[in-house]
């Protein structure tokens, strides 16, 4: 007696086509946002990248559109351009209605948009005055209110203002909305993590923000389990995450796994991963390359 087994439904090509899939990438059209919605494309979704000019986000789209015709494979997507401050309540609602009118469901939100500001000059000794010169007089209100709103207070806004995009796609009885889950997949740091202000970037508001975006996650997937949409994290290595960087001496600390940093490989594999597989929900996964195995962290 034999036993038919199917393997399709198991094969890459299958697991990991995102075809008719939409997703929002914030700060799509660089770093690792472009990482992460270049690698949606190639496999099919279609992607909307939202950036503070819309001039950067044509060329942008203009160059991967292309090369997601020329695939050889034939299943690329499609990416369009948004325009809009992710730091702003108002054009988080407005940039959902955008999407809405074109799109009847968003599978997918990437609140992946951060800036980084006011680097810090280590103390050149160990006193309070020196202290208060690196840590306090140099350091300005605005650079953590920036910081803060566009990193984690941002995220808050645009995750509560998809929500009934995301919904749709959960309640739609269109066949390809049973393959996904709907969820909001945000972009942290192992900054949020680290003790070590070397591995930080050097840059405090930085590393609040990214503390913050890392509880929110795992707190409003807990409040969004009534509703069926997932919260997930990926935390990458500071700019190391961002490109490939040369050695670990550039960046002032070991990255244990490498010699160089993050790549499009890497941000890509995990996004696939995170969207495709329905039971990873309020959890951050660490793609540092081993760093904060060798650097104090609470991770």
């Amino acid at each position: 007696m034999s036993t038919q087994i199917d393997l399709e439904g198991q094969c890459a090509t299958n697991l990991f086509n995102l075809k008719n899939v939409v997703a929002v990438v914030t700060g799509g059209g660089s770093g690792i946002g472009l990482m992460i919605s270049s690698t949606l494309i190639a496999n099919g979704a279609t992607v909307y990248i939202i950036g503070p000019k819309q001039a950067d986000l044509d060329r942008i789209c203009g160059i991967y559109n292309d090369a997601s015709t020329n695939l050889k494979s034939g299943s690329g997507g499609k990416m369009y351009g948004l325009e809009g401050d992710i730091s702003s309540k108002t054009e988080a609602k407005r940039l959902a209605e955008e999407v809405a009118k074109v799109q009847p469901y968003v599978t997918v939100l990437f609140n992946n948009a951060g800036i980084q500001a006011r680097q810090f000059v280590p103390p050149s000794e160990a006193s309070a005055a020196a202290y208060v010169s690196a840590f306090f007089d140099k350091i300005e209100p605005q650079d953590f209110n920036n910081v803060l709103n566009t990193n984690a207070v941002g995220a808050y806004w645009l995750t509560f203002a998809f929500l009934p995009l995301l919904e749709k796609w959960k309640n739609s009885d269109e066949e390809v909305t049973k393959k996904f889950v709907p969820q909001v997949i945000m972009t942290s740091s192992m900054n949020g993590w680290t003790k070590d202000s070397a591995t930080s970037g050097r840059s405090y508001p930085y590393m609040f923000s990214k503390s913050a975006i890392g509880h929110a996650t795992s707190s409003l997937a807990h409040e969004l389990l009534p509703l069926g949409i997932r919260m997930s994290l990926p935390g990458h290595s500071n700019e190391a995450g961002i490109a490939v960087a040369p050695s670990d001496k550039k960046w002032g600390f070991e990255i244990p796994t490498v010699k160089t940093g993050g790549t499009k490989h890497d941000v890509g594999a995990l996004a696939l991963c995170l969207i495709t597989n329905w039971f990873i929900n309020g959890e951050t996964v660490l793609i540092d390359g081993g760093t904060l195995l060798k650097h104090p962290s609470s991770y």
